[in-house]
């Protein structure tokens, strides 16, 4: 029993091994990444604010100044950006960790199937990531920007006074929602990369998807109103991305149902919906035509049986006459 015992924890050992083997490595690659990105997170800096820049220019306002409201929020801004940079730049490395963990456990089929999303996925997150770059925060922050306002001195009558609004941001606000438009954005872009992994599994259906399209679109709404600013204009758009990417989505999963399809046509193994009616038929007819003759040799054995015993009892009578009058002669 203990040499059982020793066997089947083995195997355990090694897969712990190889787990903080590979963690160690992801640390390792995680923490030089964030050193490089800590003694250039200035540039990165710089190029984060080119939004907010840019939007400010076409406003007629050049300076483009961000200011420290702690004194200690210059270095907490370099380690946020060192810790976003450093991960950024070891995603790669620390998939190729996932996969080599995880890879000896798969066939050789379930492999070619995985890969591609693990390949797809960092691209979808940079698509992402580029898109609420480029697009989605020069407009909200020109829209944000909207609501500043010159100030006017009083005029002889003393009217006309009014309060001048200027923007003067805080580096550490500017950069958690940067970050935020970011990340929310690039891991939206994974939708299409999870659906269709999921339908390749086989546990979501296009059919089923198109089924649930209007719960689909509450849940995007609620999902744009969490993880973006309380502003229409970028809510609206994560809103169109997102139900574009779930209608892309059903497409992909479409695709991957006909290729199934066409695989166990080619194996034989596929059947319509009239074939697998008429095959469901014809086994409930055989399991009916089984349970029939099952009833009958049952019935059978149970006669059978009833005559034997009534044979027995006639052999029994035959015999107690011949005894009694043996029995008579006796006396």
């Amino acid at each position: 029993m203990s040499d059982e015992v020793e066997s089947s924890s083995a195997p355990l050992i090694e897969h712990l091994t190889e787990l903080r083997t590979r963690l160690m490595h992801s640390a390792v690659a995680f923490i030089i990444g964030m050193i490089i990105c800590f003694t250039v997170w200035n540039p990165i800096f710089n190029f984060l604010t080119d939004p907010l820049c840019s939007a400010m220019a076409e406003r007629g306002q050049p300076d483009c100044g961000l200011i420290l409201i702690k004194l200690q929020e210059g270095f907490f801004v370099a380690v946020s950006i060192s810790l976003f940079g450093g991960l950024v730049l070891s995603f790669p490395f620390i998939g190729y960790q996932m996969w080599r963990f995880v890879a000896p456990g798969l066939y050789k089929k379930e492999k070619g199937a995985f890969l591609p999303f693990l390949i797809a996925s960092p691209l979808m997150f940079f698509l992402g990531a580029s898109f609420a770059f480029y697009v989605v925060m020069p407009l909200a922050f020109d829209f944000f920007l909207g609501f500043q306002q010159p100030g006017r001195e009083a005029v002889e009558d003393g009217t006309g006074v009014a309060a001048a609004i200027d923007f003067q941001g805080s580096v550490q606000e500017y950069l958690r929602l940067s970050i935020k438009f970011i990340v929310a954005f690039g891991l939206c872009f994974q939708l299409p990369v999870l659906l269709t992994l999921m339908g390749k599994a086989g546990l979501v259906s296009s059919e089923g998807l198109r089924n649930v399209r209007k719960y689909a679109v509450v849940g995007i709404l609620v999902l744009a109103a969490v993880v973006t600013p309380p502003d229409v204009i970028t809510q609206g758009i994560l809103f169109v991305v997102v139900y574009g990417l779930y209608e892309v989505s059903i497409q992909l999963v479409r695709r991957v149902e006909k290729q199934r399809e066409a695989k166990l046509r080619a194996e034989g193994l596929w059947f319509d919906d009239d074939e697998e009616e008429d095959l469901a038929d014809e086994e409930d007819a055989e399991a009916a035509s089984d349970d029939a003759a099952a009833i009958e040799a049952a019935e059978a054995k149970a006669y059978d049986e009833d005559a034997r015993s009534v044979g027995f009892e006639a052999e029994d009578d035959e015999e107690d006459p011949g005894m009694a009058d043996n029995g008579a002669t006796d006396k």
